[in-house]
């Protein structure tokens, strides 16, 4: 893949200047690409499920995410006056560029938030310089949101948001929406720090670069008048935070789990708010270095286009695994990490010396999210162990981003290309069947779950009539599948393992080794290995290659796999999955694979006091 080198890939993000600089290296190249009126940012020519003008508003909104905390913070913008600009154009309902009505569940609801975001920490720059008409249309395009509905979600902070905005320039504002929008939100509070995206919903990234991050900013802005709802979001801020740091490893990487991923650096936002709101669930320079690592690792990676312009995808440009709401414009949402700007040089997070990582179990259960969770420090892997959910939702590969087997911060995950074979479907960390036509289905939800110290089971029914339990025993770089099929169909199976690169920046030119036999699969570079073992149900190793763009992290990948045929019948089906960064140690780990015994009446994995035992029925 062609690495194009920008500014700020050098960027040593150690001082306030560096985060400075950081963000005018992101925001300065859109300068050309704001339009006559500057009301819209016109970038890209991929579409999203809304209109291209919603679209160029959604990115002139997005923006202001980053230059609202630069310039609360006492610094400059050379796209600010442009910005102000578009703000007098795009509220103007006599100009060409007005942004319009908006009616229920509108996108437009949701950029709207980036204004109150700007009336309560920026007044002095985008309302005092507006003369009378224009603070009335300002007001009266952004009081829309009192009048509409806004999806049952985190999109309930988007009026709060904005009324916070008013409440800071003396504008009415309405404080029983406010109330009733808060209260609401707090229905969605799981315990321990925990929120679902809506009742019922999943737990995801919108825990913490949304609902926490709003509450936080809340929080900050409103302690003298509401300081019973403030502390309650800074003591459930901390309480998650012992979570969520989980999610991060020593190098500056996150765990891809869930959807929107293509606001990448928006993971260490929560950071960022906690900072911003005076919360310490960590000394200081703990969260300090969490966000700065995780905008270096990110920095590093290819998600610029050659115009220095922000990209749709993860870790690399990918529209494949893009949501129907991403619009060129989207990705700068991630803007949000950069808060603390709003802080003036003199507080302590300035001051204060980055710091690593404290010292953080080895395997962990979180139970909102239904995951187990082991690290391997040593290798800046993070692995997550999941049940999944029972329920799901029309979002883009649903399935791929909430009910994988596992997730891996060095894997990644895949999502499907298309529907015929493994190669386009691309079905890592996942059983995948087929009623023999190599059109294959995944997980899609669970019917029931238990998560317990070292065991995820799940049971999940790709079809009426057939029923697939699946015990998962946690671990790194091993871990176990047990899956009990009780199918009425003809069913060919496939178990995928971990989606290997093909390709790395610092290696040019490998060839992959590899191991392909009855029993076992395994594909090794220098920067990872992959493997899977049938321990139990006469199972095929294989090595499937995926088409390409499928998977988050790498554009091409191998996934070792093991697959069966399967008559009408309860069957069982035992598999050890290997993935290891790097090939350290690989070989002599590749051997030590779980103990497994399987007798008629139970399957037992490992030995001694820890054995683990898995009844069958």
């Amino acid at each position: 893949m062609l690495k194009l080198e920008f500014p700020i890939q050098t960027n040593p993000l150690q001082s306030r200047g560096d985060f400075i600089d950081a963000v005018n290296q992101i925001i300065n190249p859109l300068k050309p690409y704001y339009s006559k009126g500057k009301a819209l940012l016109e970038i890209g020519s991929t579409g999203a499920g809304y209109s291209d003008s919603i679209a160029g508003m959604e990115g002139f909104s997005r923006v202001l995410w980053g230059l609202v905390p630069l310039l609360a913070g006492g610094e400059e913008s050379e796209l600010w006056e442009d910005c102000l600009q578009g703000i007098k154009n795009g509220t103007n309902p006599s100009h060409e560029e007005y942004w319009g009505e908006v009616t229920n569940f509108h996108q437009k609801a949701v950029e709207m938030a980036a204004f109150g975001y700007c009336l309560a920490l920026i007044p002095e720059k985008i309302w005092y310089p507006l003369g009378n008409q224009e603070k009335e249309n300002l007001f009266n395009w952004l009081n829309q949101i009192n009048r509409i509905n806004v999806y049952d979600c985190n999109w309930l902070f988007f009026p709060v948001l904005v009324n916070l905005g008013f409440k800071r320039v003396g504008l009415p504002y309405e404080q029983e929406k406010v109330r009733e929008n808060l209260d609401r939100i707090d229905q969605f509070y799981l315990g321990e720090g925990w929120y679902a995206d809506g009742k019922d919903a999943h737990c995801d990234y919108y825990g913490p670069f949304a609902i926490h991050f709003y509450s936080l900013l809340y929080a900050a802005l409103m302690r003298k008048e509401d300081p019973i709802r403030a502390q309650r979001y800074i003591s459930r801020a901390d309480a998650y935070a012992e979570d969520f740091i989980y999610w991060f490893a020593g190098d500056g990487s996150a765990l891809p789990y869930g959807r929107s991923l293509t606001y990448r650096f928006a993971q260490s936002a929560f950071w960022s708010a906690l900072v911003y709101a005076g919360a310490a669930p960590f000394p200081l320079g703990v969260m300090k270095g969490l966000i700065l690592r995780n905008l270096r690792w990110w920095f590093s990676q290819p998600i610029f286009d050659s115009n220095g312009l922000l990209t749709i995808g993860y870790s690399y440009p990918n529209l494949i695994m893009a949501e129907n709401y991403n619009s060129p414009g989207s990705p700068y949402w991630a803007l949000k990490t950069f808060l603390p700007l709003a802080l003036p040089e003199n507080h302590p997070f300035w001051q204060e010396e980055e710091m690593p990582l404290p010292v953080l179990k080895k395997k962990v259960v979180q139970p909102s999210p239904r995951f187990i969770l082991c690290r391997q420090d040593e290798k800046d892997h993070i692995v997550v162990f999941n049940a999944g959910y029972q329920h799901t939702n029309d979002h883009s590969h649903t399935a791929a981003k909430y009910e994988k087997f596992v997730y891996s911060n060095v894997f990644g995950f895949s999502v499907s290309k298309a529907e015929w074979g493994l190669g386009q479907s691309a079905f890592d960390s996942m059983l995948a069947v087929s009623e023999g036509d190599n059109i294959f289905r995944g997980k899609r939800k669970s019917e029931e779950y238990t998560v317990d110290e070292n065991v995820i089971y799940t049971k999940w029914m790709p079809w009426r009539d057939v029923v697939i339990r699946t015990w998962i025993v946690a671990g790194a770089p091993w871990h176990t599948r047990i899956h009990c099929i009780e199918t009425s169909r003809i069913l060919d199976v496939a178990d995928g393992g971990f989606a290997l690169g093909l390709e790395h920046n610092q290696f040019k030119d490998l060839n992959i080794e590899q191991l392909v036999n009855q029993q076992e699969s395994l594909a090794k570079f220098p920067w990872g290995v992959s493997g899977i073992k049938n321990i139990f149900g006469n199972g095929q190793a294989d090595l499937v290659y995926p088409n390409a763009n499928t998977n988050l992290m790498n554009a091409r990948t191998v996934i070792p796999t093991v697959k069966a045929s399967l008559k009408p019948g309860t069957h069982w089906l035992v598999n050890a999955v290997f993935g290891e960064p790097g090939e350290e140690n690989a070989s002599k780990l590749w051997d030590t694979k779980p103990r497994v015994c399987v007798t008629e009446r139970e399957i037992i994995i490992g030995e001694g006091p820890g054995k683990i035992m898995i009844p069958k029925f």
